[in-house]
């Protein structure tokens, strides 16, 4: 097995599981936009979930270790996939983490601010 070990671009590279993106173009944008959407999700489940105070400590203890450790799997299968060394799937890697962080920023700015009229 060949591996790159520095960065390039195009479609002939090995993410996570052997023969996939399998260099078609196809598969490539596939797998660029499953690298993106990992990191979103891992910036988004950031901020869930928001146990209420009434919940059982030892549910709620779970529920929080189930997300933090899903959080950890998605973490390390994009570190994985940025190791491929492909320069597409590291801009999907840094473009989903950012926009995932913008929008979990966003949207927590926009609830903790109250509407003003407009004036």
């Amino acid at each position: 097995m060949n591996m790159q070990m520095s960065f390039h671009w195009g479609n002939e590279a090995t993410i996570l599981f052997t023969g996939w993106p399998n260099q078609t173009t196809g598969m490539y944008i596939l797998a660029l936009f499953f690298v993106f959407v990992l990191a979103f999700a891992k910036e988004a489940l950031s901020v869930w979930p928001i146990i209420k105070q009434t919940t059982n400590p030892m549910v709620a203890g779970i529920a929080q270790a189930s997300v933090y450790s899903v959080r950890v799997v998605m973490g390390y299968l994009v570190m994985l996939a940025v190791m491929s060394f492909n320069v597409g799937i590291f801009i999907a890697a840094v473009a989903g983490h950012t926009f995932g962080d913008f929008v979990v920023k966003a949207s927590s700015l926009a609830l903790a601010k109250p509407s003003q009229p407009e004036v």
